[in-house]
């Protein structure tokens, strides 16, 4: 091989894409608050997945396991393993849908409502301190990019399963 032909073989690495770099950063920066993020939650014995789903009750109380595992991006057999475990601990319950008996809404105790402001406090404060020398715009900006993103592969998904 010449040093054409390697030159030319190189530039399909992903590296020598020009977003490539834009790709790693955000990927480094969503892992580096993750561990960031579960260290800080410690004290409160949760994780960041237990976060994702105490906020979402929260935020949406009633809602059913297979509506939050829709907003989470996961699996049934995810939540199923993560439920039990705040419901074990009292954070949340679980009770029947008054129309249809079959479907078990979800919500959080009093001590889970304390528990999750905590924990909010905690994660605004993160990334209060990640962010603070983002100007607002910059910070909308790459909000808007990273749900185009979000929309572009949710969207190949459901073409996937369409197949």
């Amino acid at each position: 091989m010449n040093k054409n032909q390697v030159s030319s073989a190189s530039s399909t690495f992903p590296w020598d894409h020009p977003r490539f770099r834009s790709w790693i950063s955000v990927a480094r920066a969503c892992q580096l608050m993750q561990q960031t993020l579960t260290r800080a939650l410690a004290p409160l014995d949760i994780k960041p997945p237990h976060l994702d789903i105490l906020v979402n009750l929260y935020r949406f109380e009633g809602i059913t396991q297979q509506e939050l595992a829709r907003k989470l991006l996961v699996g049934r057999s995810n939540m199923s393993m993560l439920l039990p475990q705040l419901e074990k601990r009292g954070l949340i319950e679980r009770r029947g849908d008054r129309k249809d008996k079959r479907v078990l809404r979800l919500s959080l105790t009093a001590s889970g409502q304390t528990l999750t402001q905590e924990a909010m406090a905690i994660q605004t404060a993160l990334i209060e301190r990640s962010l603070a020398g983002a100007p607002i715009e910059d910070c909308i900006t790459v909000a808007e990019s990273m749900e185009r993103i979000i929309g572009i592969l949710l969207a190949g998904e459901s073409d996937a399963d369409d197949e």
